[in-house]
């Protein structure tokens, strides 16, 4: 065949083949009297192989490879061919997220664009001083996708960035809660402690309701985080799990704090009182545990915080006794 005719039916151009030939990849067998290129059968066939080895990616000079080295190996050119692709798509799809951000702030010309580009480069920079003013260039207004902003403030790992994300984050609106709710079931323990810091920055209800849930969550730094936060929203859900971090010396002064405010109102009052008690009473055999929660005691009013005070101002270990004597002797001078 003729290389017009080899060119309509293998789809390549006859300039493409004649570049084949410039490089040896496909030579015509033989040539007419005119002098024309005459292709064989056999070299039709190796213009297929050739097209299909570029389809897979190889460049031309590895399809020669292929075809004419006979100890040529093809396993290490494919787990290559793969390790490339899988960096393209990589590539082409943080593209595409980064697109769909930027189509997502609406911006009304290119400088807005060219911002939104900047900012969201900034945020994911290697260098934390240029994540810091970047989550500076926040506070100031610069538009930037929510999606893109959870995404940052769940991968922070440097907590001055961090509290500056976090802020930007909660005046985005109830919007920024959907990727912090989906942050909270990550399998990696450092985004869900994330995810729930950020949380507690937002002070609506719809977050309230989201730190109820985590209360239940089997992460149990999650559960402390969302407790501490509650209990300072006046929500005695809490109680339990505070009452549970001051006997286990898990941010026990936070979490006394925080039971102390709960118990400005008498109902949360008696049940945290009742919870530290039953601590007491259950399981608080080692003296430090004993002691924290006789501490704890000192801020609940009412008659179940003074009895208990009492009871210890008797209790075996001499440090506990003489705490809760002196908490009690400074309820009664009130």
């Amino acid at each position: 065949m003729l290389i017009g005719e080899v060119a309509r039916k293998s789809g390549v151009s006859a300039r493409m083949l004649r570049h084949y030939e410039s490089l040896g990849l496909v030579r015509p067998t033989g040539r007419t009297g005119a002098g024309y290129r005459e292709y064989s059968s056999e070299d039709c066939r190796r213009i297929f192989h050739v097209e299909s080895l570029r389809s897979l990616g190889l460049s031309l000079r590895e399809v020669g490879r292929a075809l004419d080295d006979p100890g040529f190996v093809p396993s290490g050119l494919v787990e290559d061919l793969i390790r490339r692709t899988r960096e393209r798509i990589e590539a082409e799809t943080e593209l595409l997220t980064r697109l769909r951000r930027i189509g997502t702030a609406e911006p009304e010309g290119w400088e807005d664009v060219l911002q939104t580009v900047a900012l969201l480069q900034a945020l994911a920079s290697q260098n934390a001083g240029e994540r810091q003013r970047a989550a500076l260039a926040l506070a100031e207004e610069v538009p930037v996708p929510v999606e893109a902003l959870a995404e940052a403030v769940l991968s922070e790992p440097d907590p001055y960035v961090a509290g500056a994300l976090r802020w930007a984050l909660a005046q985005s609106g109830p919007d920024g809660l959907v990727p912090l709710a989906e942050g909270l079931g990550s399998p990696q323990a450092e985004v869900r402690e994330r995810a729930v810091r950020s949380i507690t920055e937002f002070p609506d209800r719809a977050a309230t309701a989201l730190l109820r849930d985590a209360l239940a969550h089997q992460d149990l730094a999650v559960r402390r985080y969302a407790a501490l936060e509650l209990g300072a929203r006046g929500v005695a859900e809490a109680v339990p799990t505070l009452v549970g971090m001051v006997a286990e010396g898990a941010n026990d002064v936070d979490a006394a704090d925080v039971l102390a405010t709960l118990a400005s109102r008498p109902e949360p009052a008696d049940r945290i009182a009742a919870g530290l008690v039953d601590r007491l009473t259950h399981g608080a055999a080692q003296p430090s545990v004993r002691r924290r929660l006789t501490q704890a005691l000192a801020d609940i009013p009412g008659a179940t915080a003074s009895r208990a005070l009492a009871e210890l101002s008797h209790d075996e270990d001499r440090a506990v006794a003489l705490t809760a004597a002196y908490l009690l002797g400074r309820r009664d001078a009130k």
